[in-house]
């Protein structure tokens, strides 16, 4: 049941600087973008000096679990007491987490400023989107969210060149602590040009349901992450880990219906909109982690290519995103969003199914060519079904929608990862167990990329699943008028 009570916001009115609030969104998403790439080619370099080799996948794991659970709870609280208060804590958050890291004596201090790092990642872009989604009218909204897809796409490069030269001069340490300026300057833009008026009404804060989410998810991803790799999938503590977490969440489940304010409202299931587009992140996720993490292995230990041009071939993928996303505003309102998101889901497919097809015979132009196209059909899917979400409720519900959003692609991530690994390592274990025979490389990757056709295909019958659209252009007039 809910508990406390606190003021929160029922209506907003916004008067904001959208240059430099724009320029703010997209520092914030870089900071997250950067740390999801940057730490990768340092590795070596932090465990030489920290040591502590066989805990080093938890640097990755802590982070996109602390984000991943945290980020509903930062939606929820968006829509109560405004999304400036969170966006600047998540972005105070980022910032302590990136001081203690780059102060770190050991792996098991790194580790938890990790953690702390994370639970700062969890409110940036959920809310950076939800405050796109409150300034921006519907036709700006897909340019602008193409601006925040290219900082990916920029980060993708620039994030492991930067982490190869701090490793490379012995100063991993600035890996966190160039976040700091970074913060500081983010910060400085939403305090000074988001102008956020909240009327304020008593709301109940849910905290029962906010801890037992955590609790459930925590538990529940820790058990896919580390299932199969830090202990074997039948093992007794991955029973306990995933049957406790489910237990919990049967419980959030049941406390849920009776919460006033519930922090994941149950329109979000019995809305086939709401449905539809959170399976399709779920599904996006999952394809995109799927060929971030094997790509540049596979063509590596497939045919020798040097990592900075499998890591090009890989970019690709990135530079296709944004484009399609840039693109996409133009298309859904001309033929809605459901047709945009099956026009971008038939490319993905595409695109997938190809990929799988012709990696028996490894070519870092096939490939690169590929994950463009692969790129374009995320871009034109992954856009237009979050605008879509936004556009279908009003300021009060936008920010748990958007975390919704979020947090199934999160999930999806979290989730993919350790199938597809499971998948992969089970296709080296039946080869014979040689994970550096380029023959060995090829089979599992190829099982890989099946997997991701597989979800490729999902997101195309999420697409057609899809309510049909009530006219964009209604929903505009819907909408609360953005502000100049």
């Amino acid at each position: 049941m809910s508990t406390s009570s606190a003021p929160a916001a029922s209506a907003v009115g916004l008067r904001s600087e959208r240059g430099p609030l724009l320029l703010a969104m997209m520092l914030s998403t870089g900071l997250v973008a950067i740390d999801a790439t940057i730490l990768s080619t340092a590795v070596p370099t932090i465990v030489d000096d920290l040591g502590g080799f066989a805990s080093f996948p938890w640097l990755f794991s802590i982070y996109l679990l602390t984000s991943s659970v945290t980020t509903p709870i930062y939606a929820k609280l968006a829509d109560t007491i405004g999304r400036k208060p969170v966006m600047l804590f998540g972005i105070g958050a980022f910032l302590v987490g990136s001081l203690l890291c780059g102060v770190a004596w050991d792996m098991p201090s790194l580790i938890a400023f990790r953690a702390v790092q994370g639970i700062g990642a969890g409110a940036i872009l959920p809310v950076s989107m939800t405050i796109v989604g409150d300034v921006y009218t519907l036709e700006e909204r897909a340019r602008v969210q193409g601006y925040l897809a290219s900082v990916w796409a920029i980060s993708a490069v620039v994030g492991p060149t930067l982490g190869g030269i701090f490793a490379q001069l012995d100063a991993w340490r600035w890996i966190f602590l160039v976040n700091v300026p970074l913060c500081i300057l983010a910060g400085w833009l939403v305090i000074t040009r988001f102008q956020e008026r909240v009327e304020r009404t008593t709301h109940r804060l849910d905290w029962l349901g906010a801890l037992l989410l955590t609790g459930s998810l925590s538990l529940l991803i820790l058990g896919v992450l580390e299932g199969g790799r830090a202990w074997a999938w039948a093992s007794p503590i991955s029973i306990a880990v995933l049957g406790v977490g489910a237990v919990l969440l049967a419980l959030f489940v049941v406390v849920e219906r009776r919460a006033a304010e519930p922090i994941l409202p149950p329109m979000l299931l019995t809305r086939p909109l709401l449905r539809t587009t959170a399976l399709m992140g779920l599904a996006i996720g999952g394809g995109l982690i799927g060929l971030t993490a094997y790509v540049p292995t596979y063509l590596e230990g497939s045919i020798g290519l040097a990592p900075i041009w499998a890591g090009l071939a890989l970019a690709t993928l990135t530079i296709g995103w944004p484009i399609a996303a840039s693109l996409s505003g133009r298309l859904y309102l001309r033929i809605g969003f459901r047709a945009t998101t099956i026009v971008g889901g038939v490319i993905l497919v595409v695109g997938a199914v190809t990929l799988a097809a012709l990696a028996g015979a490894p070519s870092p132009w096939i490939v690169g060519a590929l994950c463009l196209l692969v790129g374009l059909g995320f871009g034109f899917t992954a856009v237009p079904s979050v605008v879509a979400a936004q556009a279908s409720v009003d300021w009060s519900e936008r920010g748990v929608v958007t975390g919704a959003q979020m947090f199934s692609r999160s999930i999806g991530q979290a989730i993919g990862a350790a199938v597809l690994g499971a998948l992969a390592n089970a296709t080296v274990d039946a080869a014979g167990g040689d994970a550096s025979d380029p023959a060995t490389i090829v089979s599992a990757s190829q099982v890989v990329f099946v997997g991701t056709a597989v979800l490729a295909v999902l997101v195309l019958v999420a697409a057609i699943a899809m309510p049909r659209d009530r006219g964009v252009h209604a929903a505009q007039a819907a909408e609360e008028p953005a502000a100049g």
